[in-house]
């Protein structure tokens, strides 16, 4: 068999896919167009390669644009981060300035520069002294006028704690805390007790004969009558007057009972013993001197200390109804509110109806040693004699 080689391009390296690399033929065949075929085969790699040229450069043309057009794209800003840190007028970060921690509360409060107060404190630091100095001299922002840093807050004064005032606070707190309160109200018609007190003032009045200090220090207070009749249901229901201790329940023989007196100092309860023995007319002189005598600061301990039950007026002041907190080692404690006009039924009437003074009364007990039905059987003594007051003249 005759072998002809035709070599595309200058050598056997680098020979493009698809084109003739030689031609082979058997002894006797025609090869007149076999350099003719291998000239064609020699031109369609030529084109073939310079297809594949022209792709190349078309490429890297594409890419040199997307390099160029990523140098001319500017760069996005970033935006700065808002400071959180709260800062004085002065510029400089309010947990950077040498200053107490009081000293910044309040400066940030009322709005005031800490740059501008100076320091009296170890290495010029500023105290809370300093601030208050500085606004009563004049430097702090004027009224109406907006802080830089932070709203003015509300103007106050720290008042010291008085030894009464402690000692109320601690055990009126242990009370509520510790004591199982529960409550009772009745609504008790007061017509008659008026009544009663009106005419027992004008019959004072008139036997002192023009004293006008006679007449007043002979003038009974509903509250009088109040204490009267506490006493005169405690009789009757004796195991209100009675005090917890712990082992044992002390049931009291004698009715001494506490009235609330508010002080400048704090409430205080001056005692009015053995009330059950007294008539009107001695409660209501010993309830006088007594809160004249806690208001001045003078009761002697033995005239505040014990008691069995207490009563907390507040009518006076133009309450309705209200609840107390008891006052241990006792057991019960009567609210007063103020009388009210209000109508009920009266068959008696032609309208069907009558206007009444009625005044809300509100026991607290303590269950430990009073149960539901025996405060509210106690409120129904007190409701009885009140509502029949010629009862304390018997």
């Amino acid at each position: 068999m005759e072998k002809l080689t035709f070599q595309s391009g200058d050598g056997s390296k680098d020979v493009p896919v698809n084109s003739t690399i030689a031609i082979f033929a058997e002894e006797g065949d025609d090869l007149s167009g076999a350099e003719a075929l291998a000239k064609e085969a020699e031109g369609e790699a030529a084109a073939s390669n310079q297809a594949e040229e022209a792709k190349k450069d078309e490429s890297k043309k594409e890419e040199a644009k997307k390099e160029e057009s990523k140098k001319e794209e500017p760069k996005k800003a970033t935006p700065p981060k808002a400071s959180t840190e709260t800062q004085p007028s002065g510029g400089k970060p309010l947990d950077h300035v040498f200053a107490t921690p009081v000293a910044k509360r309040i400066a940030l409060e009322r709005g005031i520069p800490l740059l501008q107060v100076k320091g009296s404190g170890p290495e010029g630091r500023i105290l809370k002294e300093d601030v208050e100095k500085y606004v009563s001299g004049g430097g702090a922002p004027a009224a109406g006028a907006a802080p830089s840093q932070a709203v003015a807050g509300p103007s106050y004064t720290d008042q010291p704690i008085s030894n009464m005032r402690r000692t109320i606070a601690k055990r009126l707190t242990e009370s509520k805390a510790t004591l199982p309160h529960y409550y009772v109200t009745f609504d008790i018609e007061m017509d008659r007790v008026l009544q009663l007190r009106e005419l027992f003032n004008r019959a004072s009045a008139e036997a002192a004969h023009g004293n006008a200090e006679k007449a007043k220090d002979a003038k009974l207070s509903v509250n009088d009558f109040i204490v009267k009749a506490a006493a005169i249901a405690l009789k009757q229901v004796p195991a209100a007057n009675s005090a917890w201790h712990g082992d044992f329940i002390r049931e009291y023989h004698t009715q001494d009972i506490s009235m609330a007196v508010a002080t400048p100092n704090g409430l205080i309860t001056p005692i009015i013993r053995n009330c059950g023995a007294l008539g009107l007319s001695d409660i209501g002189r010993m309830s006088k001197e007594l809160a004249k005598k806690a208001r001045d600061g003078k009761l002697k301990p033995e005239e505040y200390q014990g008691g069995s039950f207490t009563i907390s007026n507040m009518g006076m002041m133009g309450t309705s109804h209200f609840t107390a907190i008891i006052n241990p080692p006792q057991s019960c404690i009567l609210a007063i509110g103020a009388s009210e006009s209000r109508l009920v039924p009266d068959e008696s009437s032609e309208k069907g109806f009558k206007t009444v003074q009625v005044m809300k009364a509100t026991i607290s007990a303590d269950h430990r040693v009073v149960d539901g039905a025996m405060a509210a059987q106690w409120m129904q003594s007190f409701k009885a004699a009140l509502e029949n007051p010629l009862s304390f003249m018997l």
